[in-house]
């Protein structure tokens, strides 16, 4: 089952979905073109509410893509020019597994009387829906590779016409950051926001079950005043509307997004987001991991640079189907595959770890065991761990989860619009991935690999890691000091300095700056106007210790770590 466990004010309740995970796979629909064509038309979701039974869903692959009319020199055909710079600036080809699948094959399939809901560039398969005389027919043909999971894997009592309950709102019972403080600073995320990084920029996937009323409410306001959410899809009912469904994803996007000045403020309050439902909530059946791979793939083609998602799989209604410890290896599952194929095209995959530490099957699922995404667990106000974090299985080499923030008594907004508190990894997830966007915002030379590497350096127990806490909690100005000087328009000298400092801006135009020095903890130790192209400062009364220099204004602004001896 997907650790579908989220404590709302305190209180556990089954919610529908629970962890993050990622790993190598991902599908697509076809092409981004025809998904962004398919949007415009909304084309709509089969029938659900009839009475007659409809036919199965099947993941069927195929054996390549000869003679296909797509090539790798022409890759603006099926992705977004942001997803070609993304590549571009990782240095990362785009490979024969990028290409859509062979609309030759769809066509033929298309003959023999099967519906095609998404396609997979990654995998190189499709979701189709057919009966299972015209399955045995399609299965033979030469370029079918075969089934991915050993037969439907979609939910029976929805073919059957059974309507899923509608979401029905909870009642709730630098930034001022009101009850979001603690986990923010936590990460060090109140010191980013001050050197000036909130995401701006930086475009966040968010997998989730839905996101129920966000258009309505106010704390995600701006994000709609400032076109900030550049676009939603459901993967589960094929259809753009995402608004009307599980309020987990809404919860979720509140610990990244969410604005409300004095109430709650989000770790990345001025990203974009890309908002995706793949979760069908009432139920757990594959055909979620199956969503979640079209969903990533449609995620990188748009040309996200994070994402986020609170879900994770380990049993389901079909029993047939559910996995074993030993299957969670990083390699095995279709959502652990779709998160590392997402992290090779140069994503980072922040996702939960899950809530089974005080269940019987106690350990993470996938994509949580998936190798190249950041598994996040759940420490609480004091640091300590959350008895309901998953742990990393033990005959597992590796280390999971990856790193811990706050997601026992983490602030986050209600259905209502209200902020309350929620506990598990499924908050612990979005509280860490806008302080990793903010960190790449300031550092955009990393590759992906590199920036989930630095902020594993900069967890609090990255030199003795455990399957409980993983590498402890990241510090932001940990890993701010592996990169050194983040500025390239300034310079700082002496550096280290005993009692002054000059700070020699090029390119001065005669626009003032505003030079703000910083201690580790955040707190403000002087700041000054600069007003000349080269200008000395005094710091003589500032204790020794490591500081942060931050200059900038309105067009630009720059960071450099300071040591005053």
């Amino acid at each position: 089952m997907s650790n579908k466990l989220t404590i709302i004010n305190e209180q556990l309740r089954v919610s529908s979905l629970v962890h993050c995970w990622s790993k190598k796979l991902t599908f697509c629909i076809e092409n981004w073109k025809t998904i962004i064509l398919l949007i415009i038309i909304n084309c709509s979701l089969l029938p659900i509410n009839c009475s007659a039974q409809l036919p199965a869903k099947y993941l069927i692959t195929f054996k390549d893509k000869i003679n296909s009319p797509y090539s790798v020199t022409k890759p603006l055909e099926f992705l977004s020019q942001r997803s070609v710079n993304r590549r571009q600036k990782q240095n990362i080809a785009v490979k024969t597994r990028d290409l859509p699948v062979n609309p030759a094959y769809i066509s033929e399939i298309k003959k023999i009387g099967a519906a095609i809901w998404f396609t997979s560039r990654w995998m190189n398969a499709a979701l189709i829906q057919t009966s299972d005389a015209n399955l045995q027919t399609i299965l033979k043909l030469p370029f079918v590779k075969g089934l991915e999971v050993n037969g439907t894997i979609d939910d029976p009592n929805l073919r059957s016409g059974r309507k899923k309950h509608k979401f029905e709102a909870l009642e709730n019972q630098s930034y001022n950051y009101g009850l979001s403080k603690i986990q923010n600073e936590m990460i060090g995320v109140n010191i980013m926001h001050d050197l000036g990084f909130k995401g701006e920029g930086m475009m966040i996937g968010v997998l989730d079950a839905g996101f129920y009323n966000i258009d309505k409410i106010a704390a995600f306001k701006p994000l709609f005043d400032e076109n900030r959410i550049v676009g939603t899809y459901d993967f589960v009912k094929k259809e753009t509307s995402v608004y009307e469904d599980d309020a987990h994803g809404m919860e979720v996007l509140s610990c990244m997004g969410a604005f409300s000045e004095g109430n709650m403020v989000g770790t990345a309050p001025k990203a974009s987001y890309l908002l995706l439902r793949s979760e069908d909530a009432p139920s757990e059946y594959i055909i979620e991991e199956a969503n979640w791979l079209f969903a990533a793939e449609y995620a990188d083609s748009v040309g996200v640079d994070l994402i986020n998602s609170s879900l994770g799989y380990t049993t389901f209604d079909d029993a047939k189907t559910n996995h074993t410890y030993a299957q969670l290896d990083g390699n095995t599952t279709i959502v652990a595959r779709a998160a590392d194929w997402a992290a090779g095209v140069g994503i980072v995959c922040v996702v939960s770890a899950g809530n089974e530490g005080n269940d019987a099957w106690k350990y993470e699922g996938t994509p949580g065991d998936a190798d190249s995404v950041l598994t996040v667990g759940a420490v609480d106000a004091n640091k300590l761990y959350a008895k309901f974090s998953s742990l990393g299985i033990p005959t597992d080499k590796r280390i999971k989860p990856d790193v811990v923030a706050m997601g026992q008594g983490a602030a986050i907004i209600s259905p209502n619009g209200n902020v309350t508190t929620g506990s598990g990894t499924s908050f612990s997830s979005p509280i860490l991935c806008g302080m990793v966007a903010g960190y790449w915002q300031a550092n955009p030379t990393l590759t992906a690999i590199q920036v989930m590497e630095n902020v594993r350096k900069s967890g609090s127990q990255a030199d003795k890691p455990d399957k409980i806490l993983g590498h402890g909690i990241p510090n932001l100005f940990k890993v701010l000091s592996f990169e050194g000087e983040i500025a390239n328009f300034f310079k700082v000298y002496p550096n280290p300095t005993k009692d002054e400092i000059t700070i020699e801006i090029d390119n001065f135009t005669g626009k003032n700056y505003e030079a703000i020095l910083m201690d580790i903890s955040g707190r403000v130790q002087y700041n000054e106007t600069l007003k000349k192209r080269v200008q000395t400062i005094s710091i003589e009364k500032i204790p020794t210790g490591v500081y942060f220099l931050r200059v900038g204004n309105d067009e630009k602004r720059g960071v450099v770590r300071l040591i005053k001896d």
